[in-house]
């Protein structure tokens, strides 16, 4: 009974994060395409807003990640499963990139199209549905060179 209970305490939490996270990034502005283009438009009408929201998330995710990184199980009682490599390999770089032509092409990244998709933004369905496309299109290709690229000679 109480890992059922723990179960739900974490699915409440994770529900309430998101719903103050999707809400923070409605304030912000950051669920609308063109103020997140506006930023990026560095030789028109730039709006330096997006820079103090970023800057914001760091910070918190600094102090959140110096915490969690001392525990060895979240606040709910469930283990701790942080990241651990920190190589920068040609995969993370390549993947950064394509993330942010992306992100500068339309104005969209994940969180704020599924804000967008909650309110029934055309813009979020579509970013969504092409995100997915991408998704499975990368595990396809993972699939193909573990059974077709040449592997390293030991």
């Amino acid at each position: 009974m109480k890992k059922r209970l723990g179960n739900t305490s974490a699915l409440i939490f994770a529900l309430l994060s998101g719903l103050i996270f999707g809400l923070g990034l409605i304030l912000a502005g950051m669920a609308n395409p063109a103020k997140v283009l506006a930023f990026l438009d560095l030789a028109g009408w730039w709006d330096p807003s997006l820079g103090l929201v970023m800057g914001g998330a760091i910070a918190i995710g600094l102090v959140a990640f110096k915490i969690a990184g001392k525990r060895s199980s979240s606040f709910l009682g469930l283990p701790m499963n942080l990241p651990t490599s920190r190589i920068i390999d040609k995969r993370l770089v390549i993947g950064g990139l394509v993330f942010g032509i992306g992100w500068g092409l339309v104005g969209i990244c994940p969180a704020p199209a599924f804000v967008l998709l909650g309110a029934g933004s055309i813009k979020g369905i579509v970013f969504l549905v092409a995100m997915l496309i991408g998704m499975g299109l990368f595990e396809l290709f993972e699939i193909y060179c573990k059974s077709h690229c040449a592997s390293p000679k030991q």
